[in-house]
């Protein structure tokens, strides 16, 4: 159980990181690692030592964040109008800070799957077929979820689709 206990604290900062980028949300990305963690230390004795135990905990981590977003869409209070604050239009400080808030909105405007499937391969850096065996998808499945969110982003991002040749090593 020790050993165990150390894997999971080496992998809380990338499930941190993986959480705050699902949910944009500081508060709500801890609660959800905390939950996360709990649930693999209640069923530790479920994890069959096939591989690596971080693909186990991210995949508890994304079933947590389909079952709290599912519940969110259906249970989800309206806003009143006359609540919402309209913000004054203010120049961004820095260039690249506004690159970085537009692509933040841009990620949000993904189809859920798509955002998971970008995420695992480019933030975290899960090779394909973890990130496909995670997810619970084919490979080519995979691929084409991760083709359509590089698309769909150019286009959110005004970015033009330029061709880049593969080098051959």
């Amino acid at each position: 159980m020790p050993e165990f206990l150390d894997e999971i604290e080496a992998c809380v900062p990338a499930l941190r990181r993986y959480a705050r980028a699902l949910t944009h949300n500081v508060d709500r990305a801890d609660d959800l690692v905390q939950d996360c963690i709990e649930r693999a230390l209640r069923k530790h004795r479920l994890f069959r030592p096939r591989g690596p135990l971080r693909p186990w905990l991210f995949k508890i981590l994304l079933n947590l964040f389909r079952n709290q977003h599912r519940h969110d869409k259906r249970h989800a209070p309206p806003l009143p109008l006359e609540g919402l604050i309209a913000e004054p239009a203010q120049p961004a400080p820095q260039p690249g800070r506004l690159a970085l808030a537009e692509m933040a909105r841009a990620l949000q405007q993904l189809p859920d799957d798509q955002r998971a499937a970008l995420l695992l391969i480019v933030l975290e850096g899960f090779s394909y077929s973890e990130a496909a065996e995670l997810l619970g998808v084919p490979m080519g499945t995979l691929m084409s979820r991760l083709a359509r969110a590089r698309a769909a982003l150019r286009v959110l991002t005004d970015t033009p689709g330029e061709p880049r040749l593969r080098s051959v090593k």
